[in-house]
């Protein structure tokens, strides 16, 4: 690290704080449509100073892209694996994806459906190309996981495929994020997962038997 880029770095500089504002930056324009104009004022850093602290464009979006996912993949696994009712456990999970999707506080959507827009381009790096595409395999790999555990447990009815099922669930939350993404409301996303989970119908409830 240079002299310089110490100069340039504000005192109360913060590697976390930093890699969060530029986080946000790439939620809402992908990698290639994030500037550098707008990282270094989302940061509050130059851009020698950037540079130094997080290396390139393309190094501080691979740092941007883990830290999201390592906070989403717990939560992930968090509200997956933590339920026992399996259908109980896929619709909290779905839920808790409209929320996520659709906090004002937050950019909209997800960093890696929108970053995924910038997959197979000749100007996309091939490190970050590979990234988002192993991210966005991750969820469905979660939910067929949880799904398969569904199957051993005797909780997947009859006639349902447990990959199929993980394709469409995962498929509804790239679309709900892109639905999010361009401003629907939560209302109308938490409606799609009431679609979604019609393929999965409840356990009947069981009746008490009466006593003659």
């Amino acid at each position: 690290m240079t002299m310089n880029a110490e100069r340039g770095r504000p005192r109360s500089f913060d590697p976390e704080t930093a890699l969060e504002r530029a986080t946000e930056v790439f939620w809402c324009h992908g990698f290639q449509g994030a500037s550098m104009a707008e990282l270094t004022a989302a940061t509050g850093l130059s851009k020698p100073s950037l540079y130094a602290a997080f290396g390139d464009k393309e190094s501080l979006y691979l740092q941007c892209l883990k830290r999201y996912l390592a906070a989403n993949v717990a939560l992930q696994n968090e509200l997956l694996d933590n339920e026992a009712d399996a259908r109980r456990a896929v619709e909290s999970f779905m839920r808790a994806m409209v929320r996520l999707q659709s906090d004002p506080a937050l950019p909209g959507g997800c960093l890696v459906v929108t970053g995924t827009a910038d997959c197979g381009a000749a100007a996309t790096p091939a490190a970050v190309d590979a990234a988002l595409r192993e991210a966005s395999g991750g969820t469905e790999q979660r939910l067929l996981q949880r799904l398969r555990r569904a199957e051993r447990e005797g909780q997947l009815p009859a006639g349902l495929n447990a990959k199929v099922l993980a394709t469409l669930f995962a498929s509804v939350l790239t679309g709900m994020a892109v639905m999010a993404k361009s401003g629907q409301p939560r209302e109308k996303l938490d409606e799609v997962v009431n679609a979604a989970m019609t393929v999965w119908p409840p356990k009947p409830a069981v009746r008490p038997r009466r006593v003659p």
